[in-house]
């Protein structure tokens, strides 16, 4: 849904930056593309044709203000009406308090929303963000469920608790006991149905009443579109929410319709998943999140991963925005990318680098090719590594063999680099925006060779 629906309006935002004219034709195509890309992401017909009518009456009526040219005021429009449709300016942020003896979240849910992965997901945000964080074993009716949030737990590096009884109540009360004086928040992930029953409202309501959690939170996939509002506010009825977690977003061609159903039941959407890694859980703030979907990148969000990675590492001794930037360059550049996420989740973040040829070949960098990169790399002599330009298809050849990889895999790498020097190229000449201020030094910190 993202990727979809980012291509479809950055390209709108593409078209009014390149229009010779904002005239009452340009805005009724700028209508029509917005339409288009909301219903193919799945967003109710009669809030699309609500939201195109407010974009074309404010576009052709309000005047902009004294200075502001009227293709960037068309932007601030569409912008800020996509901003409303997904819920408004208004963010919520996840009621944990530091002073507390213990801060305890509920996970709720049907069977198969990813309750269990979101559960481990939370626990590694809240860790990042300083807390100490177990994770309780609520459910006796899945098979396997304790096992499975128990290797989950093993891979963030938190206690789990789980208990030998049917009683999904009794198994939340006792795993809250054993884990309060040892951890600074608790995440209890419950037992879910096939359908919101009336035995599972009870389950839910007991539970409530005995840990009296700080934090209910739906776990909903946002594969099942529109729908995702009926089930919120199903929820919301039986145990009143105080948040809503959307997952899959990454892959969910229905995520807009998700996300816009949600929004308008009035339940604070506070996360999203948007990938299956461990890390892939981000705060859910519209502004930011319609930025991301139109190409004007988020700056704040770039910044707040930079600042998490810089914590673990060591800083560098030289910028390689400074320098002659070189295959060693890259691999370390890459490295220290993979380590804030996956690399086309961070371009998207980029102001200028969200879409387009070169965000897509770096986007198809993963872990996998990074090890078959420094096997290459490690097969080249140091002269080769600080000048690429050297490299002929006689050196290629001897690389490869020499590496155990193909001609293909070595030239795959040399187009990696030759992309990311461009995009380096453009910092430096201004045409990507080089960010200045403690924000600048953050992001070239990341950016060190």
């Amino acid at each position: 849904m993202i990727g979809g629906l980012g291509d479809r309006l950055s390209s709108l935002v593409d078209k009014i930056k390149g229009a010779p004219v904002i005239d009452e034709k340009l805005v009724k195509e700028v209508v029509r593309d917005v339409q288009r890309a909301l219903l193919e992401a799945d967003v109710d017909v009669q809030l699309v044709l609500d939201l195109s009518k407010r974009i074309e009456k404010r576009a052709l009526e309000e005047e902009p203000p004294a200075g502001v040219p009227k293709r960037d005021y068309l932007l601030r429009i569409v912008y800020e009406e996509l901003v409303e449709l997904l819920g408004g300016e208004e963010t919520e942020e996840l009621d944990v308090d530091p002073s507390r003896d213990v801060n305890v979240i509920m996970l709720v849910g049907l069977y198969g929303m990813g309750k269990t992965t979101t559960a481990a997901k939370l626990a590694r945000y809240l860790q990042r963000r300083g807390f100490k964080v177990g994770l309780v074993c609520a459910d006796p009716y899945r098979p396997a469920a304790d096992e499975q949030l128990r290797q989950l737990a093993e891979e963030v590096g938190a206690p789990v608790h789980t208990e030998d009884t049917d009683d999904a109540v009794e198994m939340a009360v006792k795993g809250v006991e054993a884990l309060k004086d040892e951890c600074d928040v608790i995440i209890i992930d419950t037992a879910g149905r096939d359908r919101l029953s009336e035995d599972l409202i009870e389950e839910l309501k007991e539970m409530a009443e005995k840990v009296e959690p700080h934090e209910v939170l739906l776990v909903l996939d946002a594969t099942v579109g529109q729908k995702a509002g009926d089930h919120a506010e199903a929820f919301h009825e039986a145990v009143p929410l105080t948040g809503v977690i959307l997952t899959k977003l990454d892959t969910a061609a229905k995520g807009g319709g998700a996300l816009s159903a949600v929004a308008r039941t009035g339940a604070p959407i506070k996360f999203i998943g948007t990938g299956e890694r461990l890390d892939d859980l981000e705060e859910f703030n519209p502004k930011s999140f319609v930025a991301r979907l139109l190409g004007i990148g988020d700056i704040d969000e770039l910044l707040r991963r930079t600042e998490e990675m810089l914590e673990e590492e060591e800083e560098g001794e030289e910028d390689v925005l400074e320098g002659e930037f070189t295959l060693k360059d890259l691999y370390e550049q890459l490295e220290a990318l993979s380590k804030m996420g996956p690399v086309d989740k961070l371009l998207q973040l980029v102001p200028g680098m969200g879409a387009g040829r070169r965000a897509k070949e770096l986007s198809k960098i993963t872990e996998e090719r990074l090890k078959k990169y420094k096997v290459i790399m490690d097969s080249m002599t140091e002269e080769e590594l600080k000048n690429p330009e050297i490299l002929n298809k006689s050196r290629i050849r001897r690389i490869a063999i020499g590496s155990g990889t193909s001609e293909k895999d070595v030239i795959e790498l040399l187009n990696h680099y030759k992309m990311m020097k461009e995009v380096l190229e453009d910092i430096q000449s201004g045409r990507i925006p080089r960010i200045g201020g403690e924000l600048g030094r953050v992001i070239r910190n990341v950016l060190r060779g």
